[in-house]
């Protein structure tokens, strides 16, 4: 089996990204090219994604299964902040769209949440790497609540991206550097 560049593992003296952001669309590979940023140290896996359905249960087991011995996952589906300011070794954030939706069901204030989380993060002391789905490269969505989202996803992406020392695109399980700050 012939396995993407994304996917191979990384050199395990490489320094990590203080903070990533990885962007693509569906089975794009993203998650999995974080995972291999973080390679074989120990980490901290934090999701937002909730097993709502059969179906989502089973990409939450999937995922589980593809990583190694070296996570810890813990789930956050609402308090990201927290959980980031309780970790205490690399983390991996899948995904940052999850968690947009659970705010906006959960009838939260998604652009203060949104500056808690880009407030948060300097301070960090360890690297962090987030994930996330790039849901603005389709046509305009054809309800209030799809354009929204859409629209706070977009925002989040900036705002992190501002920050990040390292932004990657990933597409067909091939990543595209778009920022990369040594």
């Amino acid at each position: 089996m012939i396995v993407p560049a994304a996917t191979r593992p990384a050199d395990p003296q490489q320094d990590l990204p203080r903070l990533a952001l990885v962007l693509g669309g569906a089975r794009s590979g993203k998650s999995r090219y974080a995972e291999a940023l973080i390679g074989t140290r120990p980490a901290l896996y934090l999701a937002t994604g909730e097993a709502g359905d059969a179906e989502m249960s089973e990409r939450i087991r999937q995922h589980r299964e593809r990583r190694g011995t070296n996570w810890t996952t813990r789930e956050a589906p609402l308090a990201l902040v927290e959980a980031l300011r309780a970790a205490d070794r690399p983390v991996l954030v899948d995904c940052l769209t999850l968690w947009l939706s659970n705010l906006l069901t959960a009838d939260r204030d998604v652009e203060a949440e949104t500056r808690l989380l880009v407030e948060a993060l300097p301070p960090l002391r360890l690297p962090v790497i987030f994930v996330s789905n790039e849901v603005g490269l389709g046509i305009v969505p054809d309800n209030k609540l799809a354009r929204d989202f859409r629209d706070h996803a977009g925002l989040l992406h900036q705002a992190i991206a501002a920050i990040a020392t390292r932004v990657v695109f990933v597409a067909a399980g091939l990543p595209l550097t778009l920022k990369d700050i040594k």
